[in-house]
């Protein structure tokens, strides 16, 4: 118990400092990558990001729910074997709600003001990865799931 208590915090803590990152859709056959800002619920069960409704990924999304979304503190050097942390986060995204957008942006806009004339056009979709999972990965090869208290 104690050490999932201290890999949640962890979650928090890096989904907290990284403005960044990866996102797995699927489509055409193929998964693919997007590099996009993303911000945290307080409580890690939601995931929330951006993009364009007339995007490659939203379409994907819009097929297929179910995606992957990695977050990492990398700094591309050697060191990253052995004190990079990599979260990769698994679970199901949908365009949010008009009952929850307003809390949801919110929380992405504290943590990404300059995006705020992107996220109010009327092209763009706010999401939320509801989040079932975690794998943490640190120490180059140390595996830990983690599966977010509902």
């Amino acid at each position: 118990m104690q050490e999932e208590a201290f890999l949640l915090t962890l979650i928090r803590d890096l989904c907290a400092s990284q403005r960044l990152a990866v996102l797995a859709t699927h489509g055409d056959g193929q998964p693919y990558l997007s590099l996009m800002a993303c911000a945290a619920t307080a409580d890690l069960k939601y995931i929330i990001f951006a993009t364009l409704r007339s995007s490659r990924k939203y379409a994907n999304l819009r097929a297929h729910d179910r995606v992957a979304m990695m977050v990492d503190n990398r700094v591309n050097r050697e060191a990253d074997f052995k004190q990079a942390v990599a979260v990769t986060i698994l679970g199901q995204a949908a365009e949010v709600d008009s009952l929850e957008k307003d809390q949801l942006l919110k929380i992405y806009l504290h943590k990404h003001p300059y995006l705020e004339d992107f996220v109010n056009s009327l092209e763009c979709a706010v999401l939320k990865l509801k989040v079932d999972r975690c794998l943490v990965v640190r120490e180059f090869q140390k595996v830990r799931e983690v599966k977010i208290p509902t």
